[in-house]
């Protein structure tokens, strides 16, 4: 039987806390593989977290751990080359670029920044052949502008997508791939809601999003890749498949999208 797929998850130290450790890390991989998820893509957000998502994936664990490079939105001030050189190295669990993006919500970082670090990137995954993992808020028209200007990558992905039905489907005509995380389960996301069905199944994606956005009834706690079958179920009943159908088709997807091995 095929397992479930989480496509974009931050399971470094960074984002887990100072009660952070080996052993956690081990019991929140366990409870992933016992609830049915095999595989997971470690997202980094700058030189740091990138560094140790590549270490993580030499991790015992039944459950494949693949990583990303990349450098957030809202870290744009900081410096890229370090991000660029990590990637350049190469590594053989390093499937993807980012995640990086344009996040106009919260502006952590200025707009020309952020539009300089997402352009570097982009031309990154060109570069390398890698998957380009996007975080888009609020930015969808500087998005397309930067993403058009730039070329769009062949596999690329906008992870945890937010934005409407009609962004969904401009995403969509420019060759990017949809990620669906927990936000899709909150009350309040009808308009998502309406996005998830719009989207051609061989072009859907799966996250958690981890530690961040647990879908209901988790909502509030930490996250973790075991609730992306929460989210898959969920997205099934969305769009009226079965979850079977879903839960294949996300993981033929994520694979295709990182180039990750045949199951």
């Amino acid at each position: 039987m095929s397992h479930w797929s989480d496509a974009h998850c931050h399971l470094q130290d960074h984002f887990l806390g100072d009660e952070a450790t080996t052993a956690s890390l081990s019991d929140t991989l366990a409870r992933a593989y016992e609830g049915g998820v095999d595989r997971v893509v470690v997202i980094g957000t700058d030189a740091t977290t990138s560094a140790q998502a590549l270490e993580i994936t030499a991790f015992d664990s039944p459950v494949e751990i693949y990583a990303t490079v990349g450098l957030h939105p809202h870290d744009a001030l900081q410096d890229i080359e370090p991000v660029l050189e990590l990637a350049r190295k190469g590594h053989p669990k390093l499937v993807g670029i980012g995640e990086c993006g344009l996040d106009y919500f919260y502006e952590h970082s200025p707009r020309p920044d952020q539009r300089r670090a997402f352009a570097s990137q982009i031309a990154l995954a060109h570069e390398l052949d890698l998957a380009l993992v996007i975080h888009a808020r609020d930015a969808f028209d500087d998005l397309f502008d930067v993403l058009t200007s730039e070329g769009v990558p062949e596999r690329t992905v906008v992870h945890c997508f937010t934005g409407t039905p009609e962004d969904a489907q401009a995403c969509l005509a420019l060759g990017a791939d949809i990620s669906i995380s927990g936000v899709v389960t909150f009350k309040n996301a009808e308009l998502l809601r309406e996005a998830v069905r719009g989207v051609p199944l061989d072009r859907l994606h799966v996250e958690t999003d981890s530690p961040f956005l647990a879908p209901v009834p988790y909502r509030g706690k930490a996250n973790e890749p075991a609730y992306v079958t929460v989210v898959g179920e969920f997205v099934a009943e969305v769009r009226g498949e079965s979850f079977v159908e879903v839960r294949e088709a996300t993981r033929a997807n994520t694979a295709r999208l990182f180039r990750l091995p045949p199951t």
